[in-house]
């Protein structure tokens, strides 16, 4: 199940995202509405978070949708989110301390 997540994930991805995922287990989005960068690590919770000029962290968010998915499943579902309805998915989602270490470098599970 995880493999067709995340083969799902990958046809989604740009090839500049596809590149980030393949090195680091995360990608970039940009904020449908805000123009905001968000980094998306490898996971299904506490797993986005919002990013500066200078590639600091600047907040976490948790949001994910409902039911037991896959982590290419959960990321593909955030990616769209903020990508097309950035506020409708930071209204659901929670907030959590940048100081929560990222989960970036996670490998993915086979």
């Amino acid at each position: 199940m995880e493999a067709r997540g995340l083969a799902l994930l990958s046809v989604w991805l740009s090839p500049e995202q596809r590149a980030q995922f393949e090195k680091y287990n995360r990608f970039d989005v940009i904020g449908s509405e805000s123009g905001k960068r968000y980094r998306i690590c490898y996971g299904t919770s506490t797993n986005v978070y919002e990013m500066d000029g200078g590639d600091r962290i600047v907040l976490g968010w948790c949001f994910r949708p409902v039911g037991s998915l896959v982590a290419g499943d959960v990321m593909l579902a955030q990616k769209i989110a903020l990508e097309t309805d950035e506020r409708g998915a930071l209204m659901v989602a929670k907030p959590f301390p940048s100081s929560m270490p990222p989960r970036a470098n996670l490998p993915p599970v086979s």
